[in-house]
């Protein structure tokens, strides 16, 4: 019962993945509140509904959050464009910086507060290796994942010493109902390795309970993720003959 009597926040908790943290968290004792646009499936959660696609929203958000007792706010909520990078559209491209990137941080304003007044607490980012390996047709998502990773590294620094956590947990690509049909082909045409989202919520539960740093799960990635940071270069001969066959799918 490594959560008994803790309040945790989750964005996003509605979802396959969100779904299933949001079980293990109350397994293990937490009194779980899920903001998301949907009512969650499981009885017993605290559901604040909220849309964080706008400024607007993830400001009415922030202010529900600040009202809630929270010893641990998880970071979930997110959404993918896959295709050209000059052919998302503005609305898209917004929602997407709003969503994956602006919501967390303006979320994480309303809670440290409290926290570090407490002198305890724990804010955890759900990221993805997308974040440091930065796929082509994927920009905007990668871009936005890049800018939560490094604004989690930034808070940690800022908060050091107060008590309060920062947890970064990048994911490899997980089958659920977040991927599009064509990045399903994307995958089948790059073999890209994807996992199911029982494991992969078990490890982000792991790593909030130890209150672990930075965690990128799955292998290779987690190695090619330092090779991106050394040797760029090295990474862009790798993906380049994936990249001109899914470049295809868009002609």
């Amino acid at each position: 019962m490594r959560f008994r009597g803790e309040s945790v926040l989750i964005t996003g908790g509605s979802g396959d993945l969100g779904g299933r943290i949001a079980a293990q968290l109350m397994a293990e004792g937490a009194d779980v509140t899920v903001l998301d646009r949907q009512a969650p499936a499981q009885p017993g959660v605290r559901f604040v509904p909220c849309d964080l696609s706008t400024p607007e929203g993830a400001d009415a958000a922030a202010a529900e959050l600040a009202k809630l007792p929270c010893d641990r706010l998880i970071h979930l909520a997110g959404i993918l464009y896959f295709g050209p990078a000059e052919a998302e559209p503005l609305a898209q491209l917004e929602r997407t910086l709003n969503i994956n990137l602006l919501a967390p941080m303006r979320l994480s304003q309303a809670v440290v507060p409290a926290m570090r007044k407490r002198g305890r607490g724990q804010i955890a980012f759900v990221g993805s290796i997308f974040g440091s390996i930065n796929f082509a047709h994927f920009a905007s998502y990668s871009s936005s994942k890049a800018g939560l990773r490094a604004y989690s590294q930034a808070l940690r620094r800022e908060l050091a010493g107060t008590g309060v956590d920062i947890t970064y947990v990048a994911p490899r690509a997980v089958k659920t109902g977040f991927n599009s049909g064509k990045v399903l082909e994307f995958a089948a045409l790059t073999k890209m390795n994807m996992d199911p989202p029982g494991p992969v919520a078990r490890r982000i539960v792991d790593a909030v309970a130890a209150r672990r740093g930075d965690v990128y799960l799955g292998f290779p990635e987690s190695l090619f993720v330092r090779v991106n940071a050394i040797a760029p270069r090295l990474v862009d001969r790798a993906l380049a003959a994936s990249d001109r066959k899914v470049a295809a799918l868009f002609d």
